[in-house]
């Protein structure tokens, strides 16, 4: 864990190695999990290095980078955001759980971001896996998008696992899916509907699915 700042070239060092092979950013330097939301408006990937900003800053016309992990104490963390400063980029945190159904609170509060938002934007997490998976159907839902558009943001090929306990994320669209869609528009639904107790409840993941998610890949 990172907990100091970035002003030393020590610091830098510490900070680079915790990023590297704690938060395991290692894998990430070759692989993005970059990928369109809405395209040439929303983009998602996994947790981007301070380079990965700078080219996207400039061959995606990013103008603000939406953090799904919230504020953490890690190298990853402190580098990220200080290129984001650096660049000019708007960087805010938006907390998502990957093993929880979704707080409709923070549904809510994401809509509200989302309304203000500059584009383009990037939506990441750590692995751009889970958490960006939900946010990015969530993103297609304000579009004006269907349930199983949203449901292909949380896909093997993002790695995402539907069978392990970041499957309660694809029962949460599919029960938009079966109880409301063509009925009620998603954030009335959200509002008025969504029962997120009953969903934690009634969610049962596979063991296998989530000991490969949890113990070998090692997700948030």
């Amino acid at each position: 864990m990172f907990k100091g700042t970035l002003s030393s070239p020590i610091q830098r060092l510490r900070a680079w190695y915790d990023g590297l092979f704690v938060d395991h950013a290692i894998f990430r330097l070759v692989w993005t999990n970059l990928a369109p939301v809405v395209p040439e408006r929303v983009w998602r990937s996994n947790h981007p290095t301070p380079g990965r900003l700078r080219r996207w800053r400039r061959t995606l016309g990013l103008v603000m980078v939406i953090n799904l992990r919230g504020h953490r104490q890690c190298g990853a963390d402190a580098l990220g955001r200080e290129a984001c400063q650096k660049l000019g980029l708007p960087y805010l945190d938006m907390a998502f759980e990957s093993r929880n159904a979704p707080h409709k609170d923070r549904i809510l509060r994401f809509h509200q971001l989302y309304t203000e938002a500059r584009f383009p934007l990037l939506l990441h997490c750590k692995s751009g896996a889970d958490r960006a998976g939900l946010a990015s159907g969530l993103v297609v839902l304000f579009e004006g998008g269907t349930a199983e558009e949203a449901l292909k943001h949380l896909h093997w090929r993002f790695l995402h696992f539907r069978r392990s306990r970041t499957g309660i994320l694809d029962a949460f669209f599919q029960l938009y899916q079966k109880t409301a869609e063509g009925r009620l528009p998603f954030l009335d639904w959200v509002k008025q509907e969504y029962d997120e107790e009953a969903l934690r409840n009634t969610y049962r993941a596979g063991r296998f699915s989530s000991f490969l998610n949890d113990a070998v890949l090692r997700r948030e």
